[in-house]
């Protein structure tokens, strides 16, 4: 074998959160591995992205635990969130027309050292709950995980390299893929390597690798026909959920407005009305702000990367200028760093022997009878502004095995946004710790393939699900004692 060739058990292109699942899972099995990435650090959208923290969420307790523990032992690297102010609750119809009336551009998160990571381990509501309008509720319910995104990375690569079987190239892309009838044999990296594996995981986010070996993807909104789906639109159309260029700031030595660069207005040119913001605190005082969003979906779409990049930039230092000029405490802070990925929320969704709809949601898990689930998510049908707004869940739902098998292939699974998901599913099952279980699951079910020889799609969901739970993995809601007495004692 050429030296410009390496033959792994198992190649994953895309080092997001459902790479770094699969990567973990995998490699601690005995699978040779492979984790290929454009970034510099592992994580994708939650490191390089800028959205460093974990919402709040049911499922997330498997490898998001772990490296949530590792993270704990470094001083000002993970917390635990609870609400701060929020602009709905006060008089939300006063904003933005009479700011005077409003003591926060948007929703606030602080660190809140009396919470445990169990209590981040919900989003749905009860069914007498009104929503985000219930101040009471979403207080005592809602709680994240930020955490500094350097740190997730070292955690992570520690983690792997502890397994002594996985290979990390990063900044590095995807350059081609050879198949051969219903499986991937190799693929040709940027740099010119040549790596063949016995099987493939796709962690790009936007199905690259799928999309390179000829899988049938979707991109936009499903029309009503595709999955009978009562949200759907009667007529496709192009719109994808939205996208955010998230920035940091730190504490500044004097207080002071920041100048605007020269090519950037004083008023917004892009919006009628200021956009709101999710400010999260860091555990070391600093405040990551997340315009919701910096540019709709299609927009970003029609620019294209570069340009949507720097178009995103002004916005966000016209954002920030109004933020300073209308809420003082802010100039008090300067901006020390902008995430050098947009924060990009759909794309590309592959065609997989199951796709999730708004029906399997609506449905919840005390319905479902899907035989091969393997994650569970609650998070709100969120399409930041897009028709059918961003209504919340009154029960988890569950997210099959056959998400994750695009059709017509035996030896590639993807574990990203761009899984087996209807645009309307995807504005829900899209967050980081999912993700990271799909990717534990993908990972899971490659090292069983191979001990079982047998295919990807023919791994036993029974054996699949079964390893989960013993990986800690949430299955079942309400959480089941032994996995909350896990947590609750790694975690005091």
């Amino acid at each position: 074998m050429s030296e410009n060739v390496k033959r792994y058990d198992l190649v994953i292109v895309g080092g997001g959160s459902g790479g770094v699942g699969a990567a973990i899972a995998a490699t601690r099995k005995g699978v040779k591995t492979l984790i290929v990435d454009q970034q510099k650090m592992l994580g994708g959208t939650s490191v390089t992205g800028g959205v460093n923290v974990w919402e709040m969420g049911v499922g997330g307790t498997g490898i998001p635990f772990e490296i949530y523990l590792q993270m704990k032992k470094i001083p000002n690297s993970v917390g635990i969130y609870s609400w701060g102010r929020h602009f709905c609750h006060q008089d939300k119809f006063y904003w933005p027309h009479a700011m005077d009336k409003v003591n926060f551009p948007g929703g606030e998160n602080i660190i809140d050292p009396t919470r445990h990571y169990i209590d981040t381990l919900r989003r749905h509501l009860d069914p007498d709950i009104t929503g985000i309008s219930d101040e009471a509720w979403v207080r005592e319910h809602w709680h994240g995980v930020p955490f500094e995104p350097a740190v997730f990375h070292q955690v992570v690569t520690d983690i792997l390299a502890e397994t002594k079987n996985c290979d990390i190239i990063l900044e590095c892309g995807l350059e081609s893929v050879k198949t051969d009838s219903n499986r991937i044999s190799s693929a040709i990296l940027e740099n010119g390597m040549i790596i063949t594996g016995d099987a493939w995981i796709d962690g790009t986010g936007s199905g690259i690798l799928c999309r390179k070996a000829g899988c049938q993807q979707f991109k936009g909104t499903d029309p009503k026909s595709r999955f009978n789906e009562p949200s759907a639109p009667a007529i496709p159309n192009e719109k994808v959920n939205a996208t955010t260029l998230i920035f940091r700031v730190s504490p500044a030595d004097t207080p002071a407005v920041e100048p605007l660069p020269a090519d950037v207005p004083a008023q917004s040119w892009w919006s009628e009305q200021p956009t709101a913001s999710c400010v999260n605190h860091y555990p070391n005082g600093d405040r990551n702000i997340n315009m919701l969003p910096t540019m709709e979906g299609a927009e970003a779409i029609q620019l294209g990367y570069e340009k949507a990049y720097a178009e995103c930039q002004r916005r966000i230092r016209c954002h920030w200028y109004f933020m300073q000029t209308n809420f003082p405490e802010f100039q008090g802070y300067q901006i020390s760093w902008v995430a050098p990925f947009l924060g990009i929320r759909e794309s590309y969704r592959t065609l997989c022997q199951h796709m999730l709809t708004e029906n399997d949601i609506l449905q919840g898990l005390s319905r479902q009878t899907d035989p091969d689930i393997i994650t569970i998510a609650d998070h709100a049908l969120d399409r930041h502004g897009e028709d059918g707004g961003c209504p919340d869940l009154t029960e988890p739902y569950g997210i099959p095995f056959r998400c994750l098998i695009p059709k017509g292939f035996k030896n590639l699974l993807i574990a990203c946004r761009g899984a087996g998901f209807s645009s309307i599913a995807a504005s829900s099952a899209r967050l980081s710790r999912t993700m990271m279980q799909l990717g534990q699951a993908a990972g899971t079910a490659v090292a069983l393939a191979k001990a079982e020889k047998t295919d990807l799609p023919s791994v036993d969901s029974n054996h699949l699900r079964k390893d989960l739970m013993q990986q800690h993995v949430q299955l079942d809601f309400p959480l089941i004692q032994e996995l909350r007495s896990y947590l609750i004692t790694n975690d005091s």
